[in-house]
């Protein structure tokens, strides 16, 4: 299954959800249902070649090592480097070409440029074995305690200070519309760098700006699960984002590559039934688009 506009493989990220674990039936339910793509977690290196040989595409894989790529100790940094290097090296060649992380460092309560600078010395290391295996890193903007790379100001840093073609974006607009930065605005400027796209979405709830602002906790209520007290993420067609404009953006960019599913969504996490109805709605929304 593809989307209307673009022709970009649909699937979804696994999350080692209890049916996920069975990979066999995994497998077989995605065929079944026409998904073209998984995306994979840290242990890609054990089942790319299962994945792939089935007739799936990997969309993207974890990186195996994150905080410790950010560490103040050097030594840490350098495990990590070379720990990563093999992993990509061996996923690669099992067919998995692009690698998801979140920037998130072993200390947060660090300065914000301290942890930047050990990690632009880190990943600079890794960029030559991307560059050698054909690979790319695509970095996703969730804005959780000490994330060093989600805002505009953030990724425009890390790319110019890297200066690898092959280090870049995952590009995922319920991020933004959850910080407020205009996710159209950022895919034109960023598109460029995209590697890999999940397909999420983001509501802002009014009446629940209104009620509890957006500074505080609730006294008396309790958030979204997958969000807060006036938003939360949604599957795509759910939440405020134009996929026709996002979709055609990738497209006449000459983006290649695929468009995963992310379920992170309160009313579709609870059972079996409705991860599974999550995953193909969002799916379907996505190819009439």
């Amino acid at each position: 299954m593809k989307t209307a506009t673009g022709n970009f493989p649909l699937g979804w990220r696994r999350r080692n959800y209890a049916w996920e674990q069975d990979l066999d039936g995994m497998i077989a339910w995605a065929l079944e249902n026409d998904l073209e793509v998984v995306d994979l977690g840290p242990d890609t290196d054990q089942i790319a070649k299962s994945v792939v040989d089935a007739g799936l595409r990997i969309g993207s894989a974890d990186l195996s090592v994150w905080t410790e790529m950010i560490s103040p100790d050097a030594g840490a940094r350098r495990a990590a480097v070379a720990q990563n290097a093999e992993y990509i090296r061996a996923c690669a060649a099992a067919g998995a070409k692009v690698f998801f992380v979140v920037m998130l460092p072993v200390d947060a309560a660090r300065p914000r440029a301290e942890n930047f600078g050990y990690m632009v010395d880190s990943y600079g290391e890794l960029a030559a074995t991307f560059e050698k295996c054909g690979a790319y890193l695509a970095i996703e903007g969730w804005p959780g305690p000490g994330s060093l790379v989600c805002t505009p100001e953030t990724y425009r840093a890390f790319i110019e200070q890297i200066g690898s073609p092959n280090m870049g974006v995952n590009y995922d607009p319920s991020h933004l519309l959850r910080m407020g930065i205009d996710p159209i605005r950022f895919l034109k400027e960023f598109v460029g760098h995209v590697f890999h796209v999940h397909g999420k979405d983001c509501m802002i709830i009014d009446e629940s700006l209104y009620q509890y602002g957006n500074l505080q906790e609730a006294a008396f209520a309790a958030p979204f699960k997958y969000g807060g007290m006036n938003w939360r993420y949604t599957i795509p067609g759910h939440g405020l984002s134009d996929w026709k404009i996002i979709l055609s953006i990738l497209q006449d960019s000459g983006y290649d590559g695929c468009v995963s599913i992310e379920l992170e969504d309160h009313y579709y996490d609870d059972t079996e039934y409705e991860q599974k109805q999550g995953v193909l709605q969002g799916v379907k929304f996505l190819a009439g688009s």
